[in-house]
C-alpha cells in the first residue's frame, strides 16, 4: 500500500534543520535541486518517516525540555507518511510522485560530527531510522504525492 509524501525539505548548508517546499526536483544521479546533499556521491536523498519524528517527539527526555519537532529538522529531504522505511534494504525502489524512482543506497546515518538536531534534544535518529537513496530517475514531486516501494 502507497504512502504519501508528507514533506519536501531544501537546505542549503550541511548539518541544519531543512526548510519544507510544497514542491521538489529529483535529478537523475544528482539528488533534490537545491539541496546543499545533492551531488553524485551514493546519498542523494535522505528520507525519515513523519512516524519517526513523531515517536522522538514522545520521548519523555524531549517533552521534558519542551522542544517542538517537525519535518526537515532532521535533515531529510523527504519526509513519507504511511510507507515502513524501516522494512527497506539497500537495493530496494520507491516510486515517488508520477515518475521519480528511488534507489536505497544506505540504512541509517554515520555521524561523525554531532548536527544541530542532536545539539538541540541529545539524540539524532537519522543514524539508526533514516534512508538515503539515489535518483534512478528524476522527475517533479509534491508534498502529498504517493509514494511506494516498488516489489522486487
Amino acid at each position: 500500500m502507497p504512502g504519501r509524501i508528507f514533506s519536501i525539505n531544501i537546505g542549503n548548508i550541511k548539518g541544519v534543520s531543512k526548510a519544507p517546499v510544497n514542491e521538489g526536483k529529483l535529478i537523475e544521479g544528482f539528488g533534490l535541486e537545491g539541496d546543499v546533499h545533492a551531488g553524485t556521491e551514493f546519498k542523494q536523498v535522505s528520507l525519515l518517516s513523519i512516524e519517526s519524528i513523531r515517536k522522538q517527539k514522545e520521548c519523555e527526555r524531549i517533552k521534558s525540555k519542551d522542544i517542538a519537532l517537525k519535518e526537515g529538522d532532521f535533515a531529510e529531504n523527504i519526509t513519507t507518511q504511511g510507507l515502513d522505511l524501516s522494512g527497506l534494504r539497500i537495493g530496494s525502489l520507491i516510486k515517488a510522485g508520477g515518475e521519480s524512482l528511488l534507489k536505497i543506497t544506505k540504512i541509517g546515518k554515520d555521524c561523525h560530527t554531532y548536527c544541530q538536531i542532536y545539539k538541540k534534544i541529545g539524540s539524532c535518529i537519522m543514524p539508526k531510522e533514516g534512508i538515503f537513496a539515489s535518483v534512478i530517475k528524476g522527475g517533479i514531486i509534491h508534498k502529498g504525492d504517493s509514494i511506494q516501494v516498488l516489489d522486487d
